[in-house]
């Protein structure tokens, strides 16, 4: 079945592979199942106009990633333990992308002592962002 669409973009400006248009910024929105293809453009007076998204959430979405894209961060952390030698962590709230490479540096340098709990405090307030890194698995000395 085959969507009309009145915001279609000529072959060759693909949003997926050519995020760059010369107009603004093209990306696919994640913030509800839809996907819309959102054109995102700033001007001069600092204001943002986000085009293509079916919902509010679209434009909130388009605003924000086009003025301080932030990300998730998840990976795993050494332990002090050879039978658990990796713990998995995660951030408990978006890092701003700009800081997303020192984050898993600092993260990877870390060495945890076990026990730890999910949820305990790997690393708190990282650089001031206010984002801290929680584990996300139980781990005991002997066995999980």
């Amino acid at each position: 079945m085959k969507r009309s669409d009145s915001s279609a973009q000529p072959e060759g400006n693909n949003p997926v592979h050519h995020n760059e248009a010369p107009d603004g910024k093209e990306m696919i929105c994640i913030a509800c199942p839809i996907g819309c293809r959102l054109l995102v453009r700033g001007n001069s007076d600092g204001d943002v106009l986000v085009t293509g998204n079916k919902c509010a959430r679209g434009r909130e979405y388009g605003e924000e990633e086009y003025r301080a894209p932030r990300r998730m961060v998840t990976c795993t952390c050494r332990t002090n333990s050879d039978l658990f030698p990796r713990l998995p962590v995660r951030s408990v709230a978006a890092v701003p992308k700009e800081l997303i490479d020192d984050l898993l540096h600092d993260l990877y340098d870390l060495t945890i002592e076990l026990p730890v709990r999910r949820g305990d405090l790997v690393l708190k307030n990282f650089r001031n962002s206010g984002v801290d890194v929680v584990a996300t698995m139980t781990l005991r000395n002997r066995g999980v």
